[in-house]
């Protein structure tokens, strides 16, 4: 089945929708409200892609996991626009695993959720390239990246990036880069965030709420530096956390929170339920980004966090 082409619009925009951490259950009231919210939204913005970075079900609360993924691909498949997914650290927990849950995801005719490479780890390793408005080569691209679950080793917390999917990064980048002349301009979208957003929070202004701790790995594996090096993502997108909508720009990377979207799942008193929509412009190292929240209300521009003071006395 031929899948669409991502371009950018005759204005030479693209909008993406991320929708993150809707835990849906199967089907119960609270799922309603997360299927309302997600219908509202993506008819309001009309974007060109929707994105959903994880935790897109609660795995273990699903009576059947397959069924429950097949009635978010049926939300998102009647906003009539093409998707691309990644998993969160809940999403398998069920009774059906990656590779089952990403076969319902395919067959869906408007997803673009790809398994990726099988040497490497994780279900869900891709990259989609978005076409220039005018002609049929990649002007920007957007990487999924599967960020695991839990820790592999007996350290404890969550799971982190691979050496091997941080080559395979490389290695695609590299590709494009070498096909394009330049680096392309692009996006990395993956569900727990790498450590370096504890960085941006503490010691960079940011813009948005941290209302709990960011749950990185407990190990650092570079995956921020190859991105840094490579020079082409300009801003990556995560969930895990449901209270935190922070962004930080980190030498000249933006580490972007989603808003969460799901009901069934826990919040906070005054903190709505929404998603983040992302602008690219063709031709430009640069994008915008904003908060769409259920009540309709559109953040765009968060409050602003001035990174923690720090008293040095002198010998």
């Amino acid at each position: 089945m031929m899948k669409k082409a991502l371009k950018f619009r005759s204005d030479q925009h693209f909008k993406i929708v991320q929708f993150t951490d809707i835990h849906w259950h199967n089907g119960e009231s609270p799922d309603q409200q997360s299927a309302a919210l997600m219908t509202r939204v993506a008819k309001a913005e009309s974007p060109d892609l929707i994105v959903l970075t994880g935790d897109i079900l609660s795995g273990g609360g699903c009576d059947d996991a397959a069924e429950s993924l097949r009635e978010v691909v049926k939300i998102v498949e009647g906003c009539g626009i093409p998707w691309a997914a990644v998993f969160g650290n809940h999403d398998d927990e069920g009774n059906a695993d990656r590779h089952e849950l990403m076969a319902v995801m395919q067959e869906s005719k408007l997803s673009l959720s790809e398994p990726g490479p099988e040497e490497i780890p994780g279900v869900g390793n891709y990259v989609l390239p978005i076409q220039n408005s005018e002609v049929d080569t990649p002007a920007a691209l957007l990487y999924f990246i599967d960020s695991g679950s839990y820790a592999p080793t007996d350290i404890g917390g969550y799971d982190w990036i691979r050496r091997e999917q941080i080559v395979w990064y490389l290695q695609e980048s590299a590709k494009f880069t070498a096909d394009a002349g330049h680096s392309l301009p692009a996006l990395a979208f993956y569900h727990i965030p790498i450590p370096e957003y504890d960085e941006v929070w503490d010691f960079h202004t940011c813009y948005g709420v941290k209302y709990e701790n960011v749950c990185a790995p407990q190990v650092n594996t570079g995956f921020f530096a190859a991105m840094h090096e490579a020079g082409d993502v300009m801003g990556t997108f995560v969930g895990h956390e449901h209270i935190n909508d922070f962004w930080g720009d980190l030498h000249g990377i933006r580490l972007c929170y989603g808003r969460a979207t799901g009901y069934s799942t826990y919040g906070r008193e005054g903190f709505p339920r929404g998603a983040r929509v992302i602008q690219l412009e063709q031709g430009t190292r640069q994008f915008e980004t904003w908060l769409h929240l259920d009540d309709g209300t559109i953040i765009l521009s968060q409050p602003e966090h001035a990174p923690l003071q720090r008293t040095f006395t002198e010998d």
